[in-house]
């Protein structure tokens, strides 16, 4: 397979990896998400797989800016989109369908 060239795979890291607070959220639109099955969820539907760290930090953030909410069920917290959150969402998205027409 041909490799990448270095501005590809730049982009790719930017639209992946630099939005993982995106697909965190397209994943909460229909249901809650059990944080620790959050990175192999994300692989499935988007193919690529962000640490857990990383997530946990994303799911801090969003939480704390009212995007996202959390409880408890037995020992799993699980995290589910706010009303703010849907908005947000739904911004996000229509800012990616833009740009991509732009293209």
């Amino acid at each position: 397979m041909k490799e990448k060239p270095k501005p590809v795979k730049r982009l790719q890291r930017l639209l992946t990896f630099g939005n993982i607070w995106l697909f965190s959220m397209s994943l909460m639109k229909s249901k809650k998400v059990y944080a620790y099955a959050l990175p192999e969820k994300i692989e499935k539907k988007f193919g690529f797989k962000p640490s857990k760290l990383m997530t946990y930090f994303v799911l801090y953030k969003l939480e704390a800016e009212k995007l996202i909410s959390s409880a408890f069920e037995g020992r799993r917290k699980y995290y589910k989109l706010t009303k703010k959150g849907k908005a947000c969402l739904r911004e996000g998205k229509s800012i990616l369908k833009s740009m991509s027409k732009k293209l």
